[in-house]
């Protein structure tokens, strides 16, 4: 071997090591990766920063503005309220979620179906007296599943459609992966709903050690062209109960009615006095059409702005609530923000939530008016988390969300648009027509991602032109020789799907896609069935929680075990193997 590939090689070996051992964050050891290896000469200083601006990252970045999009707009709203039901049993509940998981999946990025589904998940299985653990981890292997379908679905597949652009001059299409894919998916899916559920360990701890959400009181106006007007406020009740929100009365002219408010004929510029959860106000709102009480009315939650945001701060020891309680300290009317559950070293809070003596450590979810988070944050004294990204939807721009991605989808199908333009026109609109606000555009990337493939594609070019891509392509051939095409293949699937299980999809994806082409290279025959299998492979993360974001999102609240995921993720890998072969021989011939 020569010097360059040495270094490359031991720069590589040294990110899958600290990749495994997840002391550092990814982005953090890709970049510093990175910069040794342009310190070390192995990555020209003109190349340092390509992968930055690779259609690859830029896509992965625009595929999450637009999934924000799609979800501020109501749209996954739409199909959750209309398909997801909690008097459903279990197995056709798992079905009909990862249903839905697996085509929200291939038309978003698949962390972010997960992100939106699993609430309505974790609600449902609340509302059914069961534990989410027995329905998380079906739902996070069906959007994984179905992020294979299409070009945006995944990453893997972003990656390998611009790794073939740059080593044969031509990209995949939106829909070039769906054969595949779509084959594999609905296989994984029916196994997933008709037996993989099964295998999950039974444990009567939920794992769910964050609180429940408290109810909070609301004001829902009744705009001018309701179709509510003219009802009782008993018509209302069915869709009250479905959406696990309770009616208390009505407030005209300033005043409230309680104790005749059920005969009550509702008028325009009524209000309706409700408590509910986040989830379950706004879903009862967006399916009356009803509106948010103006700033005059007094009300628990008051909506400025834009919208509410949700945000979760932890509570130093000196913060201004620390020994207090939410009513003491005035959060509601000072602030015009809401504590709505605390979480407190894996112990539920069950007592009346605003009236809770706050303990140093404790974790606070608080319904704040948009963009005053850290304002309401630094007033209370306590330390900001990660957002829970939930925002109050804007049903009425759902179809108009819905059809500019869709018509954006079919240019880039037909060849009429270059993919990461037509995702950016997409989102151009979006901010245009304010379903994403300005405000708002960049907190939906996930900049450490960006980070990682802006780092990781020039490392991957060096690594190949440095030769270490043929040394590995050579090894694996010579490791086959004499084995049908078939077999080479699985090869190189359980190689890819193994790294993938312990480590980031998407560096494995940038090392394991080249040596797909080389490998095709040294047989003399077509590279689309080698990156195709990669493309699964890389995927097809199911053994343990590391291995894709997906899985570790519900390691908590699905309260698993590392050791559980195996269970269902080991005879799932064999499926998507045992299928995805054939499927690949059949629609992308050596």
């Amino acid at each position: 071997m020569t010097q360059d590939q040495i270094i490359l090689f031991a720069l590589f070996g040294g990110v899958f090591a600290l990749l495994l051992w997840g002391r550092y964050r990814y982005d953090i050891v890709a970049f510093g990766a990175l910069m040794l290896g342009v310190v070390l000469g192995v990555v020209p200083t003109e190349q340092a920063f390509t992968g930055f601006g690779h259609p690859a990252t830029i896509i992965v970045a625009l595929v999450l503005v637009v999934s924000a999009g799609l979800v501020r707009s109501g749209a996954v709203f739409l199909i959750t309220r209309t398909l997801v039901d909690s008097s459903r049993s279990l197995g056709a509940h798992i079905t009909i979620m990862g249903g839905i998981g697996g085509v929200l999946s291939a038309f978003m990025n698949n962390v972010a179906a997960l992100a939106l589904l699993m609430p309505v998940d974790v609600q449902t299985a609340r509302k059914a007296k069961r534990s989410p653990g027995l329905s998380l981890m079906p739902l996070s292997f069906a959007t994984i599943l179905g992020g294979m379908v299409t070009l945006i679905g995944t990453p893997p597949n972003i990656i390998i459609a611009g790794i073939r652009e740059d080593a044969l001059g031509q990209s995949y299409s939106m829909f070039d992966f769906a054969p595949v894919g779509a084959v594999t998916a609905l296989a994984g899916l029916v196994f997933v709903a008709l037996i993989g559920w099964r295998l999950i360990p039974a444990r009567d701890d939920s794992g769910l050690h964050a609180a429940e959400l408290a109810d909070y009181l609301a004001e829902l106006t009744i705009p001018e062209d309701s179709a509510q007007i003219g009802k009782r406020l008993a018509e209302l009740q069915e869709d009250a109960d479905s959406n696990d929100v309770a009616l208390l009365g009505v407030v005209r002219d300033g005043k409230r009615r309680y104790g005749r408010a059920r005969n009550t004929i509702l008028q325009a510029g009524d209000a309706l006095v409700i408590e509910a959860t986040p989830d379950a106000l706004d879903e009862f709102r967006s399916a009356l059409s009803l509106a948010f009480s103006d700033s005059k009315r007094e009300d628990k939650v008051r909506a400025a702005g834009d919208g509410l945001d949700m945000i979760e701060v932890v509570v130093p020891r000196d913060a201004r609530i620390a020994g207090r309680t939410a009513q003491s300290v005035g959060l509601n009317w000072r602030q015009r923000s809401v504590l709505m559950g605390i979480s407190r070293r894996g112990r539920q809070i069950r007592e009346q939530v605003r009236k809770t003596t706050i303990q140093p450590g404790d974790i606070l979810l608080l319904l704040v008016p948009h963009e005053t988070g850290s304002d309401v944050t630094e007033w209370l004294g306590c330390l900001p988390l990660a957002e829970r990204g939930l925002k109050v939807t804007q049903d009425r721009k759902t179809w108009a969300a819905i059809g500019i991605f869709g018509a954006a989808v079919a240019a880039a199908s037909f060849g009429l648009l270059y993919l990461p333009i037509a995702l950016g026109l997409v989102v151009m609109a979006y901010v245009l027509t304010r379903i994403v606000p300005p405000s708002e555009l960049y907190t939906h990337i996930e900049w450490p991602v960006v980070v990682l493939l802006g780092s990781m594609i020039p490392l991957g070019a060096a690594f190949e032109e440095a030769g270490g891509t043929a040394l590995l392509a050579g090894g694996l051939v010579d490791l086959t020789a004499g084995f049908p095409a078939w077999a080479i293949l699985t090869v190189l699937m359980v190689v890819t799907m193994t790294l993938s299980d312990v480590l980031n999809n998407t560096a494995t994806t940038i090392v394991a896609a080249p040596v797909g082409i080389q490998m095709a290279s040294t047989l003399d025959v077509s590279p689309d069935p080698f990156l195709m299998a990669v493309a699964v492979a890389a995927s097809s993360a199911y053994l343990t929680p590391i291995g894709h974001k997906n899985n570790t999102l519900i390691l908590g609240p699905g309260g698993y075990a590392f050791g559980d995921y195996w269970r269902m993720g080991l005879p799932l890998e064999i499926i998507v193997v045992a299928v995805s072969l054939p499927a690949i021989l059949v629609f992308w011939p050596l």
